[in-house]
């Protein structure tokens, strides 16, 4: 079970992460008509904070893991 939750976190996390490096050129970012209307909106700032958040976030705890791995793994290793 904890594998499968981790794979699920792993899918999510890769999606997050590519719909953040994305969203600032999918929408026009000098026009606030193009994203007025979506989540986080009518502001620029709300709508990066969440289409863009939960990516950065994720690569956060991506990186977190990794190194954590690479400790571990040089502590087991001497």
């Amino acid at each position: 079970m904890k594998k499968v939750l981790a794979g699920i976190g792993i899918v999510f996390g890769i999606y997050a992460i590519a719909r953040a490096a994305v969203e600032p050129f999918v929408i026009d970012v000098t026009d606030p008509a193009t994203y007025q209307n979506d989540w986080g909106g009518p502001g620029l700032a709300g709508v990066l904070a969440v289409h863009c958040g939960p990516g950065v976030l994720a690569l956060a705890v991506f990186v977190a893991v990794a190194i954590r791995r690479q400790r571990r793994k040089s502590a087991v290793t001497g």
